[in-house]
């Protein structure tokens, strides 16, 4: 499942340089699929969503720090652990229970996001 930040953040922004997707962005701040990615052209990720990839998007959250669910692998592919929960001093990021993926489908949203076969 995707991970996510709670309203417990105190907005220091230790998660946001650990991700390798580039998922997760200080409240209030636009947010791209192009982004930390190799997205171009119309893109239409699992969620249902399409949009250009270069175009910015609103804002998850306007008071913390929030992570992309469409950006989103838990790091697989990348880390053992979810660097976000890694570094969070106070523990609020946290496994999304709205967005539950499986390994594999965590592994096919990171090739889908870096262009891999």
């Amino acid at each position: 499942m995707a991970i996510k930040i709670t309203d417990e953040c105190i907005n220091c922004g230790a998660c946001e340089a650990e991700c390798p997707n580039t998922a997760i962005y200080e409240g209030g701040v636009e947010w791209s699929f192009a982004e930390g990615t190799e997205l171009a052209g119309m893109v239409h990720p699992k969620t249902g969503t399409s949009a250009e990839a270069k175009d910015d998007q609103e804002p998850v959250s306007y008071d913390f720090y929030y992570i992309v669910t469409d950006k989103c692998t838990e790091c697989k592919g990348f880390h053992e652990e979810p660097q976000c929960a890694a570094v969070c001093p106070v523990e609020c990021c946290v496994p999304d229970e709205e967005h539950v993926e499986t390994e594999e489908e965590l592994l096919s949203k990171k090739a889908f996001l870096h262009s891999e076969d």
